[in-house]
């Protein structure tokens, strides 16, 4: 889960690749529910770049993510090829890699001591995965669809007759889309949209507006329904490197006891496809 999906969503669609039209490197660390023992936290570091007549598009994902006693790290390819049109491009991306699963169960206290789930440590658990993901885009707006990992993983099967069953991951299915107006000649308004969809799961909705003014600073909120509202920042230090941050409030009973989420994110692109003059980065 991220507030700033849209200025980095390789994690959750392989068919973003290449989109920057530059060697684009993205780093988000996220803080969820601080104030907690054992709240989640996530790190993914992602990069991407066209590496062939701007159709054939190579990038990575590491991603990693900690919440109790459980450790999560996936390490992910990814390969995109785009249809050119005249004004915007048709973008089909393939997703594939392992995640590596750890918990330390037996550190927990359980209500039965004799639990057997909670007897051993699970480490270095490796799955294999991959995912597929299509986008259409242009530089002011994009639509995609996208389900990373396609695979369902057991991580815990305590018994030969796996009487006790963890399923580690579900399907997931992501629907992103966003459009970029000029209000005038400084400031631009870029509503966004994502829709996450797993089974046994209500569906979760993120709403985002932001604005950008001078081209440079990116100011927005964000809810999340029925679970958190927040506001972002990311400021364009350079034409290459850019950082924002979120804050977000929970809007469940969380909020008594949580100091809210915290998420940080950097961003560096090297080369342009257009030499002398860079556009800004819409997502």
């Amino acid at each position: 889960m991220f507030a700033q999906y849209m200025f980095n969503m390789l994690a959750i669609n392989p068919a973003y690749a290449g989109s920057a039209e530059a060697v684009s490197l993205r780093a988000i660390s996220r803080h969820q529910w601080t104030g907690f023992d054992g709240a989640p936290t996530t790190q993914t570091l992602t990069g991407h770049s066209p590496v062939w007549h701007e159709s054939l598009c190579l990038g990575g994902t590491i991603l990693r993510d900690e919440h109790g006693p459980v450790e999560q790290l996936g390490i992910f390819v990814d390969v995109a090829y785009r249809i050119h049109f005249d004004n915007a491009k048709l973008s089909f991306g393939l997703k594939g890699g392992v995640n590596i699963f750890q918990g330390k169960f037996s550190e927990l206290n359980p209500l039965d001591p004799d639990d057997i789930v909670f007897q051993d440590d699970v480490s270095s658990n490796v799955s294999p995965n991959f995912g597929f993901g299509v986008m259409y885009y242009s530089e002011r707006y994009y639509v995609g669809l996208s389900a990373p990992k396609l695979s369902n993983t057991k991580w815990l099967s305590v018994d030969s007759l796996e009487t006790v069953v963890q399923n580690g991951q579900q399907q997931h299915y992501f629907l992103t889309a966003g459009y970029v107006f000029d209000l005038n000649n400084y400031v631009k308004f870029k509503p966004s949209f994502l829709v996450k969809a797993v089974e046994g799961a209500p569906w979760n909705v993120d709403l985002t507006a932001n604005f950008l003014f001078y081209d440079k600073f990116w100011l927005g909120a964000m809810y999340r329904y029925q679970d958190a509202v927040g506001a972002l920042l990311q400021y364009q230090i350079t034409d290459s490197f850019t950082a924002g941050y979120v804050y977000e409030y929970s809007v469940t009973p969380l909020s008594k006891y949580s100091g809210g989420t915290h998420e940080i994110m950097i961003g560096y692109d090297i080369g342009s496809k257009t030499q002398g003059v860079r556009s800004p980065r819409y997502f």
